[in-house]
């Protein structure tokens, strides 16, 4: 079973910043790592994913409409890590989001069904 933890999530006023991380292991060669939130009464969402394939080559990143030019993602493979750096955040960005892992190639979606291990989830709350 592979493990998948997040970290990062906290709470900060609107137009701040805050930057998760995803830690997994035993994931090698080609993969997605998606970042997904869920907002309370909402279904959950995918927002980014970061690809990369058995070379190590990263693939071209995914984002929702909703987070793209505010929210960053990137992957270490040899670390086996990923990140979501989430800028100029807004109140609607409260949400708790979690990490995902598509043990397959191709570039990154939101399908969440291809998603195979996925983390607790970490909370963040953006105040106005």
């Amino acid at each position: 079973q592979v493990q998948v933890v997040e970290s990062g999530g906290g709470s900060v006023q609107a137009g701040g910043s805050l930057r998760l991380s995803c830690a997994y292991a035993s994931i090698y060669g080609n993969y997605c790592v998606g970042w997904f939130r869920q907002a309370p009464g909402k279904e959950r969402e995918g927002v980014a994913g970061a690809s990369t394939d058995a070379r190590g080559n990263l693939g071209v990143p995914y984002y929702a409409d909703s987070v793209k030019g505010r929210f960053t993602a990137s992957l270490e493979d040899g670390m086996q890590r990923a990140y979501l750096q989430m800028n100029s955040l807004k109140p609607e960005d409260t949400a708790v989001y979690y990490c995902a892992i598509r043990p397959w190639g191709g570039a990154c979606d939101n399908a969440e069904r291809d998603f195979r291990y996925w983390g607790q989830g970490t909370q963040v709350t953006v105040s106005s």
